[in-house]
């Protein structure tokens, strides 16, 4: 099957290395047959103070004086071209992410949410609202803006609370500004604070990761995310680490590494009172505070408009975005050329991934199973009953059976779920389901 345990986060399906240049297609054309009730909002903000040294995230460091107001216009512009192509969307929930979306200043956060109120025609008061945070670029000022904006989830990511543990992995925050920045959050009393760990940088210890785990707990957020280290090509990590450069029995140690402070940090956590929704979100067993009734959203069914460069937008049979790159000099690029474009190219899709059936069903398949919940197999069915090869996703995806084999999943009457070790498997198994075709092409993709 597969000898490593971890080989990439899987997040969507298919990777967006696989995405390529298509013949264009008019925007209205896309969606004109797709569900559009309760669909995802999504919002790119490619700006950060600093380029943490693992991150391939599509985000440029340190822009200059004016590049991000620029940035906003384009965002309006094209928000504009898509509210009229598809002008009965209704969300279900809104993410603003980046990059850090706390680098824009309130004037801006102010100006961003016009266009998700006033032009995409979501309503933050109703529906949940989540944005992402780096602790250098949060004031008091700041979260009661965006609590008063009707963000509800604060996801901020601090990695480690160990500043040397943060250094090697690229990360210059200090302790003391962490802590800080995590008690204006707790004081600013969002519905949902989401803390994000990483583990397995060189020289960390099990102990010591478990210590950041502990601190982290000790804020009582309702979501803590814990990530396995990988370095990415062209990130600071690849130019630096020597990682890349392992033997096959440093690759070896690496993964026992973070194999012990995945399996320590998931016994803390469920001590603590979190349930396990996947590998990396555990969730607090507290209970919720008052949430907004909402539509519930499904990523493994329902479709994502995604606005900004770098953002990608998801119909049934379509996947988009703009290109995507990694190295600070095309990602300025792209940036560039996204804020010169005008409303005609924003009104037509040219990159992207067109999804045949069996891309479709694996989608489904694979992004259920990667959830504690697994595969509904009534619910497969009904969702796929118009494709003439349809049978139960055990008869389609015969690569569950070897899963079961190895006992990394069970199957039962009405569902197929990863076991304990399958969940630990679970950056493994995600790339080993991808189709044929898919890995091909991500084979041969060029990282800019």
């Amino acid at each position: 099957m597969f000898t490593r345990p971890f080989t990439g986060y899987t997040y969507s399906y298919p990777h967006k290395t696989a995405y390529r240049a298509l013949e264009p297609i008019p925007l209205w054309q896309v969606w004109e047959d797709e569900d559009q009730d309760a669909l995802f909002l999504y919002l790119h903000i490619p700006f950060c103070e600093f380029r943490c040294g693992f991150c391939n995230l599509f985000t440029h460091a340190q822009p200059k004086e004016g590049l991000s107001t620029a940035y906003l216009k384009a965002l309006r512009r094209q928000a504009e071209v898509v509210r009229e192509a598809i002008p009965n969307a209704k969300f279900a929930q809104v993410a603003i992410g980046g990059g850090t979306p706390t680098y824009l200043n309130n004037e801006e956060i102010v100006d961003l949410f016009d266009i998700v109120t006033n032009v995409m025609g979501a309503d933050p008061g109703s529906i949940p609202v989540s944005f992402e945070a780096s602790p250098a670029t949060i004031d008091e000022s700041k979260l009661t803006l965006l609590k008063d904006l009707g963000v509800d989830r604060l996801s901020i990511g601090v990695q480690s609370f160990d500043h040397r543990e943060a250094h090697a992995i690229g990360r210059p925050e200090k302790p003391d500004m962490v802590r800080q920045a995590l008690d204006q959050l707790v004081a600013a009393d969002f519905d949902t604070l989401n803390i994000d760990l990483i583990y397995g940088g060189q020289g960390q210890t099990t102990e010591k990761w478990l210590e950041s785990v502990q601190h982290a707990i000790n804020y009582a957020p309702k979501e803590i995310f814990v990530y396995p280290l990988y370095v990415r090509q062209l990130t600071g990590l690849d130019r630096v680490s020597s990682i890349k450069d392992f033997t096959d029995e440093e690759n070896s140690a690496w993964d026992q590494q973070r194999l012990l402070a995945y399996q320590g940090a998931r016994e803390l956590l469920i001590g603590s009172g979190y349930t396990q929704k996947s590998l990396r979100m555990f969730q607090s067993n507290e209970p919720a505070k008052l949430e907004k009734p909402a539509p519930v959203y499904r990523c493994q069914e329902d479709g994502m408009i995604g606005l900004g460069c770098g953002a990608r937008s998801y119909t049934s049979c379509i996947h988009y975005s703009s290109e995507y790159a990694v190295s600070s000099k095309a990602v300025l690029g792209l940036i560039k050329d996204f804020i010169n474009r005008d409303r005609e190219q924003f009104s037509t899709v040219d990159y992207g991934y067109e999804l045949n059936g069996e891309d479709q069903r694996r989608r489904f398949a694979l992004l259920s199973l990667l959830n504690v919940d697994g595969i509904d197999r009534q619910e497969y069915q009904k969702r796929f009953r118009c494709h003439e090869y349809t049978q139960d996703v055990i008869g389609e995806l015969p690569e569950l059976m070897e899963l079961v084999v190895y006992g990394l999943a069970k199957i039962e009457k009405e569902r197929v779920y990863l076991t304990e070790l399958g969940i630990q498997c679970s950056d493994a198994i995600g790339p080993w389901l991808y189709s044929t075709k898919v890995q091909e092409l991500m084979g041969e993709y060029v990282c800019l």
